[in-house]
């Protein structure tokens, strides 16, 4: 039996205006770098996302302080994270954060934080 009470949620500034192409990429930079920081630290929690389907949803937010502001809760939650800068290659600036992965973790916890977010 699939447990689907785990996921993942990717958000990524739509302030930045960044081509599709180069939105698929960091969304999976930052789902790889967190689901692995998440297979290194909480393996139990990792196997049952893993196992369950590896559901994960993709949401937007429309500036770095909203950004900033979720990576905060998250802290506080003790729930692990990754955020992706930009290495400047293409669209924009390096060292630019384009955006971030929750989890990862309980479905209700990640909720807490990306539930009030619209779909990308």
């Amino acid at each position: 039996m699939l447990n689907k009470h785990y996921k993942q949620a990717i958000v990524v500034r739509s302030d930045l205006k960044m081509q599709k192409g180069k939105i698929a990429a960091q969304v999976a930079h930052a789902a790889l770098t967190s689901a692995e920081e998440t297979r290194k630290k909480r393996v139990e929690l990792f196997k049952k996302w893993f196992e369950g389907g590896q559901k994960k949803v993709v949401l937007k937010v429309e500036s770095l302080d909203e950004l900033l502001n979720l990576i905060g809760r998250a802290k506080e939650m003790n729930i692990l994270y990754a955020v992706i800068e930009d290495s400047g290659l293409t669209q924009i600036p390096p060292g630019t954060i384009t955006c971030a992965a929750f989890g990862p973790d309980k479905e209700e916890k990640i909720e807490k934080i990306t539930g009030n977010l619209k779909l990308l």
